[in-house]
């Protein structure tokens, strides 16, 4: 039995913060509270975290590692992106297994999984893609479903290889709600895209920047209006991934106002990073070439002011990395063809809390929920993971707040020749991370085993 007692620490929570210690016994937190005196009577490691934050580890539920669901495969394999994830602080993934073609749920499932095991270095769970509907598809829900996988996504864009038309989004709704599953949603107007990037290629307009122009606010907000109002029908909750607008917070709140079983989460790109890197020398812009693309102030106001009237309740990284050279390589002439996809999992904790936290906008009991408690009740994985608490695993991240980091594509983790936050500075600095009870990161390193990450079977929503 292996006894560790963290001392002096503010322990943070979604519903509070206090001075406290943490016992760890093995790889469960024992007990929070005044515990000064067990030093003395029984034998354990000390781990001073006075003047530190004592936060549950991060939970991010929207990863793409080792997928090539946009066609080329992502950079970060599993071992090297959650060694990143690890490094800023987030101690679970929940990661999207594509559905390969020609392959059904459950095969495609398992070939994902595969790619998970023995190298994963932090907990992991999965969500199923669906873009084929297959004979037989319906009846596979179920399986998946009794493989801990309570969770689908499908796409409202990307017709021809990853779109359902609506008949078929309700089709997926319907089913996984009467499983007690969730479905993500990518929504966007996938038809209307297409044809004003046609239109802006046609005219010559083949940059980055027309990755902007062709999708333009209303082709999310209208697709989530839209995709709501089907929900409704299936008597389903959804989840959207990746809320880029003002519209699409405000059909949201509306949602939730009236009753509906609406969640949405957003990035952090679309809080903090600004439309005009569209117009960055060259090819530069192919950085920021991610879906929905990056918004102007109007917008990011809005998800700030969404997260912290609760209508927003997740911050995910929707870490999708392609290298640049990779990126240009593909879509120089033709802003279609860039993959679309960014790094982001190892700053996301760091940057909310910089550009959060430190700001005032954030509290931080509203940064824990933000970036753990939520997700992680989400997701059917409270109060396992999310929160320091008696019985919860003992993920804990140790913060300094009167730290800093530069970021920096030379010093990250990331497997990738960029970062879009080059060069920030930012308070608060993470000095330690510890994922049941093992310490795997300290200053910036990973000290922990290879591999070592653990399936995570989750419930269904109740």
């Amino acid at each position: 039995m292996t006894r560790t007692l963290f001392t002096g620490g503010t322990v943070a929570s979604a519903t509070g913060s206090l001075r406290a210690d943490v016992l760890v016994i093995d790889e469960t937190v024992a007990a929070v509270g005044d515990l000064s005196q067990l030093a003395a009577t029984m034998d354990m490691d000390i781990v001073d975290v006075s003047g530190r934050l004592l936060l549950p580890g991060g939970v991010d539920v929207h990863t793409h590692l080792d997928s090539g669901l946009n066609g080329p495969r992502t950079a970060d394999d599993f071992e090297s992106g959650t060694i990143a994830a690890a490094a800023g602080g987030t101690t679970t993934l929940v990661d999207f297994a594509a559905q390969a073609p020609g392959l059904g749920l459950m095969d495609s499932l398992a070939a994902h999984a595969d790619k998970a095991r023995g190298k994963a270095v932090v907990d992991y769970g999965f969500h199923m893609c669906v873009s084929d509907l297959y004979d037989g598809a319906m009846a596979d829900f179920a399986d998946v479903v009794a493989s801990g996988v309570t969770s689908f996504k499908v796409f409202m864009a990307y017709r021809g290889t990853l779109m359902l038309n609506d008949g078929q989004l309700f089709d997926v709704l319907r089913r996984a709600g009467s499983l007690g599953a969730q479905v993500c949603v990518h929504a966007e107007n996938g038809d209307v895209i297409d044809r004003l990037a046609a239109d802006l290629v046609a005219s010559g307009t083949t940059g980055p920047r027309g990755h902007l122009l062709s999708r333009p606010p209303k082709t999310e907000v209208e697709a989530v209006h839209r995709a709501i109002a089907i929900a409704d029908m299936a008597s389903a909750p959804i989840y959207f991934v990746h809320v880029s607008t003002a519209g699409a917070v405000e059909a949201v709140a509306a949602a939730r106002r009236n009753g509906g079983a609406v969640a949405a989460e957003t990035c952090t790109h679309y809080l903090t990073l600004d439309p005009e890197m569209y117009d960055a020398p060259g090819f530069e812009g192919g950085k920021v070439v991610l879906t929905p693309p990056l918004r102007s102030e109007e917008h990011r106001n809005a998800l700030w002011e969404g997260l912290g009237l609760g209508d927003l309740s997740v911050v995910s990284s929707d870490h999708c990395p392609y290298c640049l050279v990779d990126k240009e390589r593909y879509g120089k002439d033709d802003f279609r063809q860039i993959p679309n996809g960014g790094p982001g999992v190892e700053h996301r904790l760091p940057v909310l809390y910089g550009q959060g936290v430190a700001t005032g906008r954030l509290g931080i009991e509203r940064f824990v929920e933000l970036t753990a408690t939520a997700p992680a009740k989400q997701f059917g994985l409270y109060p396992r993971k999310g929160v320091i608490a008696a019985g919860s695993d003992a993920d804990l991240v140790v913060l300094n707040p009167n730290g800093e980091i530069r970021i920096s594509a030379d010093t990250q983790h990331q497997r990738i020749d960029y970062t879009p936050w080059e060069g920030w500075v930012l308070p608060g600095r993470i000095t330690q991370v510890w994922s049941r009870g093992e310490l795997i990161v300290e200053d910036g390193r990973y000290v922990g085993a290879p591999g070592r990450g653990r399936f995570l079977a989750r419930s269904t929503v109740s």
